[in-house]
């Protein structure tokens, strides 16, 4: 398979860095350690790999994605929760976080993350937005069973939507949201006036990879180490790391290079969302149609896994059931997106986990660390 669609301007500025931080991967096995992993993370790719064995062994805007600012008094309280929907392609998901945080000017601690989803995403209610929004107030409920009632006012409740209402026509995709934003409304939850919207790609990248190096704890390190990710989703795929180069920053689109501050410190990202190139748009692209999956499993793989995988399951489809049609598209297209794509090795080491320490590893958390830090929540 040809991919030559993803090979746009982007390729020569990061595949000199990305070859460098592959060479150091090489020579350094520990994942924590190692200056760049890549974590995938995608219950879509999660899907492909439950079908088959795994193998052995300048600021940009940031502060666009945060709530108005709001005063809220809570100096005394102990445990301090936010909740997230993310809006997907193929789902939507609530994610409700309780922190604590000893000093204002630190990092707070994650206590626990309670997730649910609800299928089909919102986008597939692009002509019945009142059906779509209802689907939102069942979440809502386990959100009210995880929140104390005393917390629920100081509680902020936010709705990103991700690349499947990006791809909606404007006013379907609005529609949608105001739907929703009337159901969140209705809550007992603290309601910002931008809590629900649509969220840039480049922004989803950053903020997954806030929540990855928070898990990690690359964020509380001294080191300048630390994970890269690559996010295939639905509709689209991120890419986002810290480049370990100057060149890299210099040749790179200034649209590509993000820098902001958290917590004393600057970041300054290298990020880029391929709108189009998610594992269901490359299916939609090819045949017209769509399939499903949602699978919780990981490893550690390497680029020529997927080929060789590839390889064995078109040539052998009549061994696999009717519930994994598009299994030989999708290790092809992923096969073909890791290598002629983003230009990594065939002995690149992929570390796949959907949750570090037991919580998810997408931008919900990374998200609602920076709406619970705008509203100036501290201990």
């Amino acid at each position: 398979m040809h991919l030559s669609s993803v090979k746009d301007k982007t390729a020569t500025a990061h595949r000199a860095d990305i070859a460098a931080l592959n060479y150091k991967m090489d020579s350094e096995p520990s994942f924590l350690r190692t200056l760049f992993s890549l974590i995938l993370v995608s219950s879509l790719l999660d899907s492909v790999l439950s079908e088959v064995d795994a193998c052995p062994d300048t600021k940009t805007g940031l502060e666009s994605l945060l709530p108005s600012t709001m005063s809220i008094q809570n100096a005394s309280i102990e445990s301090v929760y936010g909740i997230m929907f993310d809006a997907g392609s193929t789902g939507t998901r609530i994610h409700i976080y309780s922190f604590t945080q000893k000093y204002s000017d630190q990092l707070p601690e994650l206590e626990r993350e309670i997730f649910e989803s609800v299928k089909p995403g919102l986008s597939a209610y692009a002509d019945l937005p009142e059906q779509g929004a209802e689907t939102i107030r069942g979440l809502l409920e386990v959100a009210k069973n995880a929140v104390p009632s005393s917390h629920w006012r100081k509680t902020p409740v936010v709705l990103k939507a991700t690349a499947g209402l990006r791809l909606l026509p404007e006013k379907k995709a609005l529609a949608l949201l105001s739907e929703v934003k009337d159901i969140l409304e209705e809550s007992p939850f603290l309601v910002p006036d931008n809590s629900v919207s649509i969220m840039n790609g480049t922004y989803e990248g950053i903020l997954a990879w806030i929540t990855v190096n928070f898990l990690t704890g690359q964020l509380y390190s001294q080191s300048k180490q630390t994970v890269g990710i690559l996010d295939l989703g639905g509709a689209s795929t991120q890419i986002t790391f810290l480049p370990q180069s100057e060149e890299t920053l210099e040749q790179s689109p200034l649209d590509f290079i993000t820098s902001f501050k958290m917590f004393h410190t600057t970041y300054k990202l290298y990020t880029h969302s391929y709108l189009g190139l998610g594992l269901k748009a490359a299916r939609l692209a090819t045949l017209g149609a769509l399939g499903t999956g949602d699978y919780d499993t990981g490893g550690i793989l390497e680029v020529r896994d997927f080929e060789r995988k590839a390889i064995e399951v078109c040539d052998h489809m009549e061994g696999f059931t009717s519930s994994s049609p598009f299994l030989c598209m999708d290790l092809s297209y992923i096969t073909a997106l890791l290598k002629e794509g983003f230009g990594f090795k065939m002995t690149t080491p992929l570390q796949l986990t959907k949750k570090v320490n037991n919580v998810e590893t997408g931008w919900s958390l990374g998200a609602t660390f920076l709406v619970l830090q705008s509203l100036r929540i501290s201990n």
